[in-house]
C-alpha cells in the first residue's frame, strides 16, 4: 500500500506537533513540579499526576498519524 504523499505529510505534521506539544508543556509543568517537590516532598503523587497529563497529546498526535496514513479519514 503506497500512501498519498500529503496524507504522509499530514501524519508528520500532526505527531510534531504532538510531540512538541507535550515538550512545551512538561517544560513548564516539570519545572514548577520539582519546585513544589523540593518544598512539600508527600505531594509527590499528585506532581506526578499533572506531569504525566501532557502524555495525551503525542498519544493523540500518534493516533491522528495513524488514521490519516490508513485512509480512515
Amino acid at each position: 500500500m503506497v500512501a498519498d504523499p500529503y496524507a504522509s505529510l499530514a501524519a508528520g505534521i500532526a505527531i510534531a506537533g504532538g510531540l512538541i506539544g507535550t515538550g512545551m508543556a512538561q517544560s513548564g509543568i516539570g519545572a514548577a513540579g520539582m519546585g513544589i517537590y523540593a518544598e512539600k516532598p508527600e505531594l509527590f503523587g499528585r506532581v506526578l499526576f499533572f506531569f504525566v497529563i501532557p502524555e495525551t497529546l503525542w498519544i493523540i498526535g500518534f493516533v491522528l498519524g495513524y488514521i490519516l496514513l490508513a485512509g480512515i479519514l
